[in-house]
């Protein structure tokens, strides 16, 4: 048995899933985390001086019942409530910001079934969260290092807050963190075998080049004329729109973008709201100029998201799975994180997939 507890590293979907399994079969574990804060690419905001008004995502989103059964089952083991996509009505086509915007209206069936969490996927996050030992999380603590010990065992290397760093020896360690993160921010000792670091940069990560908008009006009212929210957009900023409206009286709208990276960071924060109330007011009409609240995420300045490659917008979806086919590195540093799954990889299915797949292995080197 590992004297040492399991150190994982992030405590996003994948590293809080992980440490939760191996909790419960009685191996010790500690999470370490950068942010200050839990979920990685899970961000459910409120707006601090109106709570009403419900918590949205800002980061992932949606999970599709029908084809994704590990979110499935644990959303229904813990008790979440959960939202039906909504997508009744017409879906709205925009060409040009001076043209017609076109109106279709889908067959039955053509939009798959899509969930999301009632007060947001934090929800699961947090509930997650709870079932760990009380300060199994450590917060605002960055791994710098990785060094395996002739002995066996690993030991890390991680800076706090305040600008010190601490030792920590670990039997294992799970790095469910995104894979350029691990190569840009990371040394090993060893040095991580040249193909092996090649295929961990070579994997896009996921939402990293992305921004989220969402708007928040006192009710849904696009769906009085018989509208979905669902839009396509070439004008932009939004490239794609859909009804985020949670279960209280509020409607909501969230939207990607199509703008890159670099053109975000130009344009700034204010001056892209803008451009996103004058979009929805184009689209939705006057009603979609007043919100009672504008919530944005840039996950591409996101510094424990996104490496300099990620500004590079992907074209194609990326093809995800083990980095280099290696499920560890000389079985002491085990990869997960949605980016190492072999099936859903970017969305939240995938990091549950990629944790299974981590504990397990840490269960069998046991």
């Amino acid at each position: 048995m590992m004297k040492q507890p399991v150190v994982i590293v992030g405590a996003g979907l994948s590293g809080l899933h992980a440490a939760a399994l191996l909790v419960s079969k009685g191996i010790s574990c500690r999470v370490l985390e950068a942010r200050s804060r839990i979920g990685g690419r899970v961000l459910s905001m409120e707006s601090n001086d109106r709570p009403e008004l419900g918590r949205y995502d800002l980061g992932s989103t949606w999970y599709w019942p029908n084809h994704e059964p590990i979110i499935t089952k644990l959303v229904k083991d813990l008790g979440l409530p959960t939202i039906e996509q909504y997508a009744a009505g017409a879906i709205l086509f925009e060409q040009s910001q001076s043209g017609p915007v076109q109106r279709h209206v889908l067959p039955d069936g053509a939009v798959e079934r899509s969930v999301r969490l009632d007060g947001g996927v934090q929800t699961l996050v947090d509930a997650i969260a709870a079932s760990l030992p009380e300060g199994s999380v450590e917060l605002n603590t960055e791994v710098k290092a990785i060094q395996l010990e002739k002995a066996g065992g690993v030991t890390i290397e991680a800076g706090q807050i305040d600008g010190s760093v601490k030792t920590i020896s670990a039997g294992a360690v799970i790095l469910a963190l995104p894979p350029r993160i691990v190569a840009e921010r990371i040394a090993f000792s060893p040095a991580l075998p040249d193909g092996l670091r090649a295929s961990l940069k070579d994997k896009p990560t996921w939402m990293a080049g992305q921004a989220k908008v969402v708007a928040v009006y006192d009710r849904p009212f696009w769906r009085e004329e018989g509208l979905s929210g669902q839009v396509t957009s070439w004008a932009g900023p939004l490239q794609e729109i859909h009804d985020a409206s949670s279960d209280n009286e509020y409607g909501a709208l969230f939207g990607f973008f199509g703008i890159p990276t670099k053109m975000r960071q130009d344009l700034g924060e204010e001056q892209i709201l803008r451009l996103v109330t004058d979009q929805l007011i184009r689209l939705f009409g006057p009603s979609a100029g007043n919100p009672l609240a504008l919530f944005y995420k840039d996950w591409g300045s996101d510094q424990a998201t996104a490496v300099d490659e990620d500004a590079i917008p992907l074209t194609t979806f990326p093809e995800y799975g083990l980095p280099a086919g290696n499920i560890s590195w000389e079985k002491s540093v085990i990869f997960a994180g949605t980016e190492t799954a072999s099936g859903h990889g970017g969305h939240l299915e995938g990091a549950l997939q990629a944790a299974e797949r981590a504990a397990a292995e840490v269960m069998k080197a046991l």
